[in-house]
């Protein structure tokens, strides 16, 4: 070969080993580069706030809490629940899966079996097993929701290496959002004032719960009382202490404060859950799983779900103009002030996305509405159902037929429509007739035949949204505002309707990927899970009915 060839092969060679480097070095690059997410996603769920707490003792709200959440975030100001009936477990799994009752299955807390008759829980299960107490209190599974949620879809994305834990005192609230492949849902076994779970999960405790549970957190949380955090004259947002539609703890003569928890409490450990403190015991242990499983520091994003119950369950005992409802949510604001200055310091500011949300809101006590005058009153359900079996008796010569009530749905015994040979159409269209003319209900409707009634939007698609016909009957009842099911001798509060009381929920975003602002544009609870989804760029959940939310990805 001639030597002035030689440089030039010389130079072809070094070409190609260049060509060869760069080219490995791109491929590399592009191996090694990950699509960008937080470290930690935290969902919280404030059981039954209404969305307007937010604002409503917002002049005494800290820096950290709500105002921070307000401040740094981007709020939602016009979500709404988008089925009926607005209750706990039902949008806990809208909340999560981006479903809807009539696809996920989950209808209320409790149904029945329009085929057997059978009562169901919802996240009851026979064939797993209690695992940190004794009994059936931890006879709990996913396996009623029929959907995936945003936590499995999480996991799928991730091949499992994404990290899923529940918390919630209670365990609807800490199974549901987890879904059906989370590492953990945990949540609180009164008998033994300790966090449990299920074998579903698990066959142990982890250390980690063991520990937290050996501190004894709920005694020492009680042994002061529950006193007003500052002076009585103080809560100006609220009526007066002692007002007759509020509840009372058992041996109290009156619902005022001070409430000797201490006392009550050694005498039943439940009573932790209708106060503050059971948000602040939820939200230590939810501490404690993040450290625990080391959330926000593995290979993948790690999703923590957490249920703020006791908002509920004081809620429900006073009414949402009580001063123990204030009291509980400047508490509450402190709660989570600390837990966000150590996520702050555990997984780093602006590493984790966080928002927080309702699962819905509450009515006014119907003493409360009465006293000033506004239109409210209670619909006994147990005459109603009476009423309306005596109505169907004279018309049909069959007693009972109307066999179950319950989530404002009617159901009907098929057998005895069969052996007496009766028109089953004919036995619902009598009984919707029967009851849109009795005092507190707004309407009746057969939703097998929804579509020939006279029902206004958005009711009509709510109600559709929720029936699913297996676990619902086919007439329901829609209330008049301010009216619910209860006694007229009854205290408290409850939740349930289409009303923007019971369906105007607060959602915030903050933390990684999240601008400031705020939007009033009619956002739907379904829209929660796959906004999550477009912002873990994961595939939603598989009976996703909502839209993303488009004004946070900008």
């Amino acid at each position: 070969m001639s030597n002035y060839l030689r440089p030039k092969k010389i130079q072809m060679k070094r070409f190609f080993i260049l060509a060869g480097f760069i080219i490995g070095s791109n491929f590399a690059f592009a191996q090694s580069k990950k699509v960008p997410g937080p470290k930690l996603v935290v969902g919280i769920v404030v059981d039954q706030m209404r969305w307007d707490y937010l604002y409503r003792y917002y002049d005494r709200y800290g820096e950290g809490g709500f105002k921070r959440l307000l401040n740094e975030g981007f709020s939602c100001e016009n979500t709404l629940i988008n089925y009926l009936p607005s209750y706990t477990a039902v949008g806990h799994s809208v909340i999560f899966s981006g479903s809807v009752p009539a696809i996920d299955g989950i209808v209320g807390n409790d149904w029945i079996d329009q085929v057997t008759g059978k009562s169901w829980y919802c996240t009851e299960d026979s064939t797993v097993s209690t695992v940190g107490a004794a009994g059936k209190v931890g006879e709990m599974s996913p396996h009623n929701l029929l959907v995936t949620t945003i936590t499995d879809e999480l996991r799928l994305a991730t091949n499992f290496k994404s990290r899923v834990v529940g918390v919630s005192l209670k365990d609807r609230a800490s199974i549901l959002p987890a879904g059906h492949t989370a590492n953990g849902a945990f949540w609180f076994d009164d008998a033994t004032a300790r966090f449990i779970t299920s074998s579903y999960y698990m066959d142990a405790l982890p250390d980690w719960v063991k520990k937290f549970n050996s501190m004894d957190e709920p005694e020492k949380l009680a042994a002061n009382g529950w006193n007003t955090l500052y002076p009585l004259k103080n809560y100006t947002q609220s009526t007066d202490d002692n007002v007759s539609w509020e509840g009372k703890f058992s041996g109290e003569t009156a619902p005022v404060f001070p409430h000797d928890i201490k006392t009550i409490y050694k005498k039943d450990h439940e009573t932790l859950r209708s106060t503050p403190f059971g948000n602040t015991l939820t939200l230590d242990f939810a501490k404690a799983a993040v450290n625990g499983y080391d959330l926000g520091h593995g290979q993948a994003t790690d999703f923590l779900t957490i249920n703020c119950a006791s908002t509920d369950y004081v809620g429900h005992k006073y009414g949402p103009n009580s001063i123990e409802v204030e009291d509980t949510y400047l508490r509450l604001d402190k709660d989570l002030a600390a837990f966000f200055s150590f996520l702050d310091k555990k997984v780093g500011k602006g590493n984790y996305l966080l928002f927080l949300t309702a699962d819905h809101g509450v009515a006014h006590a119907i003493g409360f509405m009465q006293h000033h005058q506004i239109p409210a009153d209670y619909l006994e359900s147990g005459k109603m159902v009476s009423s309306l079996n005596e109505f169907l008796k004279k018309k049909f010569g069959v007693e009972n037929l109307a066999f179950t009530f319950i989530n404002n749905h009617f159901g009907f015994d098929q057998k005895k429509i069969n052996d007496h040979k009766l028109d089953y159409e004919a036995v619902k269209k009598t009984a919707v007739s029967f009851l849109q003319v009795q005092p507190g209900i707004e309407f009746a409707v057969d939703l097998d035949h929804m579509g020939e009634a006279a029902i206004p939007e958005p009711l009509k698609t709510d109600m559709i949204n929720g029936y699913y016909s297996k676990r619902c009957g086919p007439v329901m009842i829609i209330a008049d505002p301010g009216w619910f099911a209860g006694h007229a001798e009854g205290t408290g509060t409850t939740h349930g309707s289409w009303n923007p009381y019971d369906t105007h929920i607060p959602l915030v975003f903050m933390g990684w990927g999240i601008k400031h602002g705020t939007t009033n544009r009619t956002i739907k609870m379904s829209d929660i899970s796959p906004t999550l989804a477009a912002l873990l760029h994961i595939q939603m959940p598989n009976g996703n009915a909502g839209n993303v939310i488009e004004e946070l990805m900008k």
